[in-house]
């Protein structure tokens, strides 16, 4: 069980982890290995054996295995990655590697993303090993690499290359979910993430006739190009409810007294207030552009122009995503897939999902769980290639204007002392029982 010392390392491993640079600037650049190397040794000094891992040098893995009490139950994974996203020390109150613990509160990059859920593994496993502990299932540590570029030298290495590691693992827990969400009404919603829309970064490409920039020209590059992507930025998916949407929507109608008429889910939808922002995002495909590049001189006509999509679909959805995109691009522009990574669907009706509704109602009475799906993605599509199911989890009881949310890639990330305390006993809980 946590106890006060474990409380009091989740937020000295924290501080920690923070300091150590492992900013990931995409391009493998990036080194994980000093991280990796800090989160080891506690495990070691938990008694465990972990083992470091690489596929090119300096992006570390670290996976350790703790021994169940039943050994007939199936393995339980908790994962955190390691690495960080760029952050610039002049935008920030505190500087973003300080690691400082201020009025309560642990500042830096990845207070939230996710090296809080690394210092609440290191220090639930170090608890048990000081009162003997041991969970019911064998439980799978892994921290690893490159989540916040491709997962190539992360978690898409472990599965490809490493799956003996994970042997019997069914079922996964990360990052985003179990967060505390203030609705402004005074409700405290805990949403579970248990899906995740797929990942489809795109290239998109169109060729014209180069010439000067005083001629008439019918088949500009940049023209066809623009035209495409004004398409793609105004086109309105059709809502496609998966079984985890429903799920949510379900329950947050019986929360606000609403009838859950999913015949027409936006009108549903702004029924529910603030809480809108647990499932607006995940009721359709979506494909945004967010980058154009073409030309080299004001008078001159590229024969080329690209731009790059952010393009996420719903579990069940690439096909119609493909179609869709071929529709808008039309004959005069290509694409293709940059990076493409599956979508998943968990099930909400699980006993694994019934153990984490119960941690956080065990320490959160006063909480509303609800399962919901990420509009984005983590380090659970490439586990999935095991057959582990993923969900979010990674718990924070966290204070009424705190937008959790915000924080994630933003300016000033930090993490109150309490919630982090709240995470270890929630963690505990669940991964010692489930």
């Amino acid at each position: 069980m946590a106890d006060a010392q474990a409380l009091d390392e989740v937020v000295a491993f924290t501080s920690g982890l923070i300091r150590i640079d492992t900013t990931n600037r995409g391009g493998g650049d990036c080194r994980e290995r000093p991280a990796a190397e800090y989160a080891a040794e506690r495990l070691a000094g938990a008694g465990l054996e972990p083992v470091l891992l690489e596929r090119t040098p300096g992006r570390t893995n670290v996976v350790a295995r703790i021994e169940g009490t039943d050994p007939s139950a199936d393995a339980l994974l908790v994962h955190g990655h390691l690495d960080v996203v760029p952050a610039r020390a002049e935008d920030w109150s505190v500087h973003p590697f300080s690691g400082e613990v201020r009025d309560g509160v642990v500042w830096g990059r990845g207070a939230i993303d996710m090296k809080n859920m690394d210092a609440m593994i290191l220090a639930v496993v170090r608890a048990w090993a000081r009162q003997g502990l041991r969970p019911r299932r064998d439980v799978v540590i892994a921290f690893t690499a490159d989540e916040e570029a491709s997962a190539e030298d992360g978690a898409g290495f472990l599965a490809d290359r490493h799956a003996e590691l994970f042997e019997g693992c069914t079922e996964g827990v990360s990052e985003s979910g179990a967060y505390t969400f203030h609705d402004g009404t005074g409700r405290q919603i805990y949403p579970i993430a248990a899906g995740e829309r797929g990942t489809a970064w795109l290239r998109l490409s169109a060729r014209g006739r180069a010439g000067h920039g005083s001629r008439v020209n019918g088949k500009n590059a940049v023209t066809r190009l623009a035209a495409a992507i004004a398409r793609i930025g105004s086109h309105k998916w059709p809502v496609r409810l998966t079984p985890t949407v429903r799920a949510a929507l379900t329950e947050l109608a019986a929360l606000y007294g609403v009838e859950a008429d999913l015949r027409d889910v936006d009108a549903l939808v702004d029924k529910l207030g603030p809480a809108a922002r647990l499932v607006e995002a995940t009721l359709r495909n979506s494909a945004n552009p967010t980058m154009f590049e073409a030309g080299y001189k004001i008078n001159v006509i590229p024969g080329e122009a690209v731009a790059h999509v952010d393009g996420r679909y719903l579990p069940g959805g690439e096909e119609e995503f493909r179609a869709t995109l071929d529709e808008l691009t039309g004959p005069d522009v290509d694409w293709e897939f940059l990076h493409r990574e599956v979508a998943l669907q968990s099930p909400v009706g699980s006993p694994a999902f019934a153990a984490m509704r119960a941690a956080v109602e065990e320490f959160a009475p006063e909480g509303h769980v609800v399962p919901f799906c990420m509009p984005g993605g983590t380090d659970a599509k490439q586990f999935s290639r095991l057959g582990i199911t993923g969900y979010g989890f990674s718990p924070l009881k966290l204070p009424d204007g705190f937008d959790y949310n915000a924080l994630f890639h933003g300016v000033d990330e930090r993490v109150p002392v309490e919630a982090l305390h709240f995470g270890v006993r929630v963690l505990d809980r669940f991964l010692r029982t489930a």
